[in-house]
């Protein structure tokens, strides 16, 4: 906590420099990105609502929220030197103290004030050798898919991040590790060279999402991973992106010889063997921004070697395991579509103002346990079907107001989940 309070600190000395120290030190970036959110919710936060739904039939509950508040802090030193870090508040941040209770004979004892995480999303040196070429080195994004590689809150019309992607991928995911990047004309591309995930955290509500948040004052790299991104700008208005991640999971966590292999081999042998939990994924994403349109969809699939020996493995874990103990799919598949209209374009009198309000749609479909290891049952509400319909008002490009109305849908017999949100948030730089 120290160093957050140091970099808070930090961020509000900048601030406090003379306009023309900042006017000088073009080297020096400053910004950042908050949300915040208020929700009603037409169904019960009951963990058990799948299990027993017409017990939870008729509840609702609301919430206030501060998804996320990043600072982001740049320094170009020259000769093709950068930095960048990012500090990220999640639904408030943590706070904890350490107090001597006179109740009980002067102990110590901590009490937690505030939930929440506080985490370093991104520090990374940079090297750039041309527009074509740059090596970036240290806590990185993992562009997989379209929320990671674009995750402002001015980059998606939901109030929170959409939740095709969110639920069952890292979002937004960083890893320590290297990247090769550069642009040439009409293309951009990115390579990763990253720790692998750990599959004891898996489960089957959010598929590997768990596995790259490290509970440990380190991150295991017993095994790793490769990510790669291009992106093609050739048509006015679109890009369109493709993505990839491959990497093993199972021998990537303190205690991996949990995940071993018995069996007998031919002749009568019993063999002891570590298993891979190899982890592919494949996205297809693109964003239409044009004519007063803004779309955008994302296609996303993947698959997980070794799912049953995981969930066999997972499901006997410790309590006091980070896991969430469950099974894990095999496969799992994600996909969504939005689209919203400017609807001020059509009063002439304001095409030349900056304020935009996007009239928007989205539907969207994603399977948490789309297909399973034979032997392994798949736990129907896990498939989900969303829609959403709101508006998006942008009194200028980097400050963004949003309502919508949800419908998360079930087969049958579980219940429908609808909710009403509000959201303000912004995206940009301060310095």
């Amino acid at each position: 906590m120290k160093s957050v309070f140091t970099f808070t600190i930090l961020l509000l000395l900048l601030c406090a420099l003379p306009a023309s120290v900042g006017a000088q030190s073009a080297r020096l970036q400053m910004g950042g990105y908050g949300e915040a959110t208020a929700q009603r919710m037409f169904y019960s936060d009951n963990v058990e609502r799948y299990r027993y739904p017409e017990s939870n039939k008729d509840a609702t509950h609301g919430r206030f929220d501060l998804p996320h508040v990043v600072f982001y802090l740049s320094y170009d030193f020259g000769h093709g030197w950068k930095v960048s870090t990012e500090v990220e508040f999640e639904h408030g941040g943590a706070g904890s103290t350490v107090e001597i209770e006179n109740e009980e004979t002067g102990e110590y004892e901590t009490e937690v004030e505030k939930g929440g995480e506080v985490a370093l999303e991104q520090f990374w040196i940079e090297k750039t050798f041309s527009s074509a070429l740059n090596i970036r080195m240290g806590h990185i994004i993992v562009p997989i898919g379209l929320t990671n590689q674009y995750h402002m809150p001015t980059e998606f019309f939901s109030v929170l991040r959409p939740e095709e992607e969110a639920a069952i991928l890292p979002c937004t995911w960083h890893e320590t590790g290297i990247s090769l990047w550069g642009r040439i004309p009409a293309w951009r591309y990115e390579a990763q060279f990253i720790a692998g995930l750990d599959a004891e955290r898996f489960g089957n509500a959010n598929w590997i999402q768990g596995g790259a948040v490290s509970p440990y004052e380190f991150s295991i790299a017993n095994t790793y991973a490769g990510a790669i991104r291009v992106d093609n700008y050739s048509v006015q208005g679109l890009r369109i992106g493709l993505s990839g991640y491959f990497g093993f999971s199972a021998q990537n966590s303190l205690k991996a010889e949990r995940y071993v292999h018995t069996y007998e081999d031919a002749n009568g042998v019993t063999r002891r063997e570590g298993i891979n939990g190899s982890v592919s994924i494949g996205s297809i994403d693109a964003v239409y921004d044009d004519h007063h349109i803004l779309a955008r969809t994302n296609v996303l699939y993947g698959h997980l070697g070794d799912s049953y020996t995981i969930s066999h493995v997972n499901s006997k874990l410790p309590s006091a395991s980070p896991s969430p103990r469950t099974n894990v799919a095999s496969d799992v598949l994600s996909w969504y579509v939005e689209a919203g209209y400017d609807v001020l374009s059509l009063f002439p009198a304001r095409k030349e103002k900056a304020d935009k309000l996007y009239l928007y749609g989205h539907y969207g479909y994603y399977d948490s346990m789309y297909k399973t290891a034979q032997g392994i049952a798949a736990k129907e509400w896990c498939e989900k079907r969303i829609l959403r319909v709101g508006l998006n008002y942008f009194p200028f490009k980097e400050v963004v107001v949003k309502a919508e109305y949800a419908l998360r849908s079930f087969k049958a017999p579980f219940n429908n989940e609808p909710t009403l949100s509000l959201g303000i948030a912004y995206s940009g730089l301060f310095l």
